[in-house]
């Protein structure tokens, strides 16, 4: 009987573990309001000096109530315009840049909110977009026709420029660019990547970019985005990729609004797509491809996404091909 009495005092009471559990969970969320009120200090203090120790590479040009950074190098014509996927910026074309400038004039840029480029109005579109680029294009002095090369989601951009200013475009390059018929797939991954950016943003917000980019920078970063991570990969940046992800669909819309046969007439094209593409992937490309008399499909011995860091001299080629 002892046993047992002492069995029924010392066994843990229901309530009393919820108490303590709840005691715990106050305690926890009181230091994580604690932990990011120092960071968002911290960072707000050490991103006063971004200015000055990360400088633009290029300059800020005005188009309608926002400025956007355009980098240009090297001198001919016609000139090149790179347009970077989804969550990157003029920085990830260094590699293709710099080796292109030695024999084009060629321009890459950050889209509203990236990088050193301030935040433009919503919705952040496929047509606004391409809209905010010709306003950057004409207004630099940047003269035409361009040869535009554009990787992953940045497919959007220059496909709905080509069909408004077809007369400003002599040629396209496309990189393993957006497919606008997935929409499923799309409206799949919207609230998945709003979230991955979301967090992305707040450990960036709080300091944690700054004091781990190591290990918070992308893998595929180039040496310059990981030299300028804070502001490559900043809070800024995510909002603004955040904006352009919830606007997928639509963009997707706008981009399939421009599909008919022979809509590229006999415009140069090539569609790059990387090493062991799905079955609807490569259809896709092929699809695009046939969108000009002279369209070019080709296909990378990468199965990387980002094939110009990964095969820098095959875009490089297909560029010097397209421009002529």
């Amino acid at each position: 009987m002892a046993d047992r009495k002492l069995e029924r005092t010392t066994r843990p009471r229901p309530r009393r573990l919820l108490r303590a559990l709840l005691r715990a969970t106050a305690l926890a969320v009181v230091l994580l309001v604690l932990a990011s009120g120092v960071g968002f200090a911290y960072e707000s203090n050490a991103a006063r000096a971004d200015a000055r120790e990360h400088p633009a590479p290029g300059r800020l040009i005005d188009v309608g109530g926002h400025r956007l950074h355009l980098y240009c190098t090297g001198s001919g014509s016609p000139t090149v315009v790179l347009e970077a996927g989804l969550a990157e910026s003029s920085a990830s074309w260094e590699v293709i840049q710099r080796r292109l400038s030695a024999r084009s004039r060629v321009c890459s840029y950050d889209r509203a909110g990236y990088a050193w480029s301030q935040e433009g109005p919503s919705p952040r579109t496929a047509e606004r977009l391409a809209g905010e680029l010709h306003a950057l294009l004409t207004t630099s002095g940047e003269a035409g026709p361009y040869v535009m090369v554009a990787h992953s989601f940045g497919g959007n951009v220059v496909r709905v420029f080509a069909d408004r200013w077809r007369s400003l475009t002599a040629g396209l390059v496309l990189i393993d660019v957006t497919d606008e018929t997935a929409l499923t797939a799309l409206r799949i991954s919207q609230p998945l990547l709003a979230v991955q950016l979301s967090v992305n943003q707040f450990l960036a917000r709080v300091g944690l970019l700054r004091l781990r980019g190591d290990a918070l920078v992308p893998p595929e970063a180039t040496p310059l985005a990981r030299a300028n991570a804070t502001v490559v990969y900043g809070s800024g940046s995510m909002a603004a990729a955040r904006a352009e992800a919830w606007a997928s669909v639509d963009s997707a819309a706008q981009v399939a609004a421009t599909v008919r046969p022979g809509a590229w007439g006999d415009l140069p094209v090539t569609v790059i797509r990387p090493l062991g593409q799905s079955e609807e992937d490569s259809a896709h490309a092929r699809s695009l491809a046939a969108l000009s008399s002279r369209g070019r499909l080709v296909t990378a011995t990468t199965t990387e996404h980002y094939v110009q860091n990964a095969q820098p001299d095959l875009v490089l080629d297909e560029i010097a091909r397209v421009a002529g």
